[in-house]
């Protein structure tokens, strides 16, 4: 079968090698060039297909959906309906967002009103053209409602072009590639679109509670000064730095318990404090507070040792290493929190590029290496998700972080942490 007229150009001596942005697309290319067109739509079938939507009334009625069409001069009529793989999106534009579905679902939708042509990534050599009106949508439909169950691989995906690879920007986005490789997105894409505008709308109400650009800006800026997190295991971790720094290294956990307890009842003393503006006294906290206090902290000691065991058990951690801090999960989440409001259009291009080095400078700061990065990552989600289960919330960080420290293209393992 014939889909379409091939764009006028392509193929012609003298034109520069394309270079696709990932295998999906080098797929559809190559299975173009043979005229595989069984192969060309298993590929299509397994990949997120976005499309333009109208952004106004995305934000008014969410759950409809609102595709904007477009116009080519090469099919019968003009108006077509575009669709995009993940690679081949454009730039993020404030007034211009998009969705995404699976292959099939465009021919349920379709209208007798719709474009009768749908282009799969417009003007490049994998693009193609489908008749959208049936019978015909059903010749590549079906392809769709046969593929093989999408499951979501853990995996590390990057961005051939269109994403840095090494720089200061680069760096910054690596610092996310915990999450990119759990939740299969590309690590490297500045250029953030996500689950589409909804999605990404959607993530950020339902898990974060943000609802408006001032909200991310608020959770953005505490991410990056590390004020997302406990300040209780800021003061246990802190502590044993210091026992650490005054005694050579090692500390016994039983002295790291008893330092702690005798800190916090130091500081439950009450104090008075002289300044230019006069005499401040607080009084003593109360005994049951201040046991309270200890009973807490010394059970959060315990369960950092412990996470810290598990983690040398299963190479996270070096032999003799511990867990520095946890401003690694904040920052972390930072370089992603840059990308999302990106995706939700709550922030430009250029804010989050900034957020995004400006946690990898931070994180440079605090850490020496990529490994003690991320352990410090995953022990702060541990502590904050896990509740020493050892499930998901942890087993998930601990293989992304086995595939970020082997995978040769890795940026863990090509650009340097500090």
């Amino acid at each position: 079968m014939s889909f379409g007229p091939p764009p006028t150009g392509f193929g012609s001596a003298g034109l520069p090698a394309w270079v696709s942005p990932t295998g999906v697309e080098q797929a559809l290319s190559e299975a173009k060039a043979r005229e595989d067109w069984a192969a060309y739509f298993g590929t299509l079938a397994q990949s997120r297909l976005f499309f333009e939507i109208q952004k106004d009334k995305a934000d008014t009625t969410p759950s409809a959906t609102h595709a904007v069409f477009g116009h080519d001069p090469r099919v019968t009529g003009g108006r077509i309906w575009a669709v995009y793989t993940q690679g081949m999106l454009p730039a993020p534009e404030p007034h211009r967002v998009f969705d995404w579905s699976y292959l099939e679902w465009f021919a349920k939708v379709w209208k007798p009103t719709d474009p009768p042509t749908i282009v799969v990534n417009p003007g490049s050599p994998c693009e193609a053209f489908l008749p959208s009106a049936p019978p015909h949508s059903a010749t590549w439909a079906q392809y769709g409602e046969q593929a093989p169950a999408r499951k979501r691989s853990m995996r590390l995906q990057t961005l051939r072009v269109g994403g840095p690879l090494h720089g200061s920007v680069a760096h910054g986005l690596a610092c996310g590639a915990l999450l990119c490789v759990n939740n299969g997105s590309f690590w490297n894409a500045m250029a953030w679109h996500g689950n589409g505008y909804p999605g990404e709308r959607k993530r950020l109400r339902e898990w974060w509670g943000i609802t408006t650009r001032h909200e991310w800006q608020n959770y953005l800026r505490d991410l990056l000064a590390c004020e997302q997190h406990s300040s209780t295991w800021d003061f246990a971790l802190g502590l044993r730095r210091t026992i650490a720094r005054d005694f050579g290294g090692h500390v016994d956990t039983g002295y790291w318990r008893q330092a702690a307890a005798n800190v916090i009842r130091a500081n439950s003393e009450g104090s008075i404090a002289v300044s230019e503006d006069g005499v401040t006294k607080t009084d003593p906290r109360p005994e049951s507070e201040v046991e309270a206090r200890i009973e807490g902290v010394q059970r959060l000691i315990g369960r950092i040792t412990r996470y810290e065991a598990r983690m040398r058990a299963d190479g996270v951690l070096d032999e003799n290493r511990y867990v520095p801090s946890v401003e690694a999960w904040d920052l972390g989440r930072a370089s992603k929190m840059a990308r999302w409001g990106l995706g939700a259009r709550f922030g430009t291009l250029a804010e989050a590029e900034s957020a995004v080095v400006q946690a990898g400078r931070t994180a440079a700061l605090s850490y020496k290496t990529w490994q003690e990065y991320s352990a410090g990552y995953i022990l702060g989600r541990s502590l904050h998700f896990d509740e020493e289960e050892f499930g998901d919330w942890y087993q998930h960080m601990v293989e992304a972080h086995r595939i970020l420290l082997s995978d040769p293209g890795s940026p863990w393992l090509n650009i340097p942490f500090r």
